[in-house]
Order: C-alpha cells, then structure tokens, then sequence
C-alpha cells in the first residue's frame, strides 16, 4: 500500500548472522529465486541496499514514509545524495536495510530498524547543479551483518570506472509521470557507464543547453530505452563489478534528482563517488571508524 506522499513501509526485529566481504551480490538470491523477475531483483541480491524513511504524524498516527534509497558501506553509516536528507531532522528519520517485498513480512530474514544519530551532508552541495551531492547517515545502533545485510565497497579515490555496465537498485517509480507506482519489490536495471564527452554532447540536446558543462562531481550512466531510475529512486547505489573478482562490486555513483525515467536514450547523471572517497573516510576518521568494511584487496 502506498501512501500519495511515499512509500509506507511497516516495523520488524532485527537478526544476527555471519558477515561476508563487502560488495558481495548474491546473484542467485538468498534461500529461493524469482521466477520471471521482470526487473525485480532476488531476495538478497543487493545487501547493501538502504531505505531511508523519514517519521510522520498522519492523520494522529505515526507512519515511516519513503524517501528515498541509499547504501550501507559501514554497520553504522549510510551513503546517499544530500538532496534526500537536506533539511531532514536526524531524529525523524531512520533507516531499514535488509528490506526486499515491502508488502510482506514473511520474507526468510527480518529487516533491521536503524534511528539515524548525525546527518552530514557535503559542504559543496549545490542543488541548481546537482554538484557533490552526497550526504552520510550515521546510525544510532549498528546493523547486525548477515546475508542480507552487508557493506559495499568503495573505489579508490583515483580509480577510472571505465565503461562497464553496471547495476542500479531502487524503490522508485517504474515510469514518469501519473501513471508511475512506487515498487513493491526491489527493482534492478542494467546500465552502462557512459564517458563524459558523449554524455555531455547528448546533455547539451535536452533543456539543460549548449553550454552545459559537466561537474567533476559528476558520472554518466544510462541512455538506453527504458533502463534508468526513475522519481523515488534518489540516493540509490549504482554499483559496477570490481576489476579480476566474480559478482564482487564497487559503487561507482549515487542517484540523484531529475535522473528522468530512461526516455529518449539520454544518459543520467550520478555522483561520481571515488571523487568522495576522502571526504568519507575523513569523517569516519573523526569518529574513530574502520575503513575496513569498504576496502577490498
């Protein structure tokens, strides 16, 4: 059920189970497969998906709205765009990972609750341009790692993504527009890491103008017919496959606002997150975190 505002989303108990290395997708799912997906992801595929829900009084009841996606890269911190939480008070908003059928509670693992503590968005932040935007969560209480629970890894600073094709994941509407619904069960899309000469030619096309000039805070993926994140789906990871590994992955950006919903084949914009690797690790410095959890060898 949907409420007009977001997505609704209901409370369960947590679970502890062993960990695994970050950025590991369970491409076969955890304990059963879908049948004809259609876009849906398995149970478990992406463990370090997060929803980011924010606490409202409707109607004399407290509901967890839907505001948008984000990813786990320690027990105790998210990653998603400054633009979901900018003016969100830490104390109404919180966390659920291990999430999948949001309809359900039957799933083989309980989701885990996590009230967020501190907000700290990017200082760079640019709302017109969409630069740096990228924010943490960190967690009043750590996640609990388990199959369906765990980290995703980082890129070095200086890492090249290339141009591989990589995964997005997300809760947003599957098209523009009225007609669009939220989706019940973790959506997946395929997408290719576009470079930035082409990206940019093809951006110059569209409203935003011949002088259009892409952020260095900033990656392209995308541009193929009806294979982009869509309204709902802000904060969300796009995650590539780590160089010489087996469905071991990295996240390579972060979905922002007005990432349209794959028309016209024009690639989206992403922030580019190894441009963020110091930026994370210096705050997690400051709280005396491990920088174990999203490092790979």
């Amino acid at each position: 059920m949907f409420l007009n505002i977001g997505l609704v989303l209901g409370l369960c108990l947590a679970m502890t189970s062993a960990t695994q290395k970050c950025g590991e997708r369970n491409v076969d799912g955890v304990g059963f497969r879908v049948v004809d997906p259609q876009g849906e992801s398995e149970y478990g595929e992406f463990p370090w998906m997060a929803v980011i829900l924010s606490k409202e009084n409707l109607a004399g009841s407290v509901f967890n709205v839907y505001q948008c996606g984000g990813s786990l890269i320690h027990p105790s911190v998210v990653l998603t765009a400054a633009s979901c939480v900018q003016n969100k008070a830490a104390a109404k908003t919180l966390v659920r990972l291990g999430e999948w059928d949001t309809q359900t509670r039957d799933e083989i693992y309980p989701h885990q609750d996590r009230q967020v503590h501190e907000t700290v968005i990017h200082s760079g932040f640019n709302k017109t341009t969409q630069a740096n935007n990228v924010a943490l969560l960190f967690l009043e209480k750590p996640a609990e790692l388990m199959e369906t629970v765990d980290t995703i890894c980082l890129p070095p600073m200086d890492q090249h993504i290339g141009t591989p094709r990589c995964f997005a994941s997300g809760y947003g509407m599957d098209v523009a527009g009225a007609n669009g619904r939220y989706q019940v069960i973790l959506k997946k899309i395929e997408v290719p890491i576009v470079p930035s000469e082409k990206c940019q030619k093809a951006l110059r096309t569209t409203s935003l103008g011949q002088e259009f000039v892409i952020h260095s805070s900033l990656i392209c993926a995308g541009g193929e017919e009806g294979r982009n994140m869509c309204k709902g789906d802000t904060g969300s990871p796009l995650v590539c496959p780590i160089p010489g590994t087996v469905n071991r992955y990295y996240q390579a950006g972060i979905v922002m606002d007005g990432s349209g919903c794959g028309e016209n084949r024009i690639p989206v914009l992403y922030a580019n997150v190894p441009k963020f690797r110091e930026w994370i690790e210096g705050h997690l410095t400051q709280r005396n975190m491990s920088h174990s959890y999203f490092n790979y060898s």
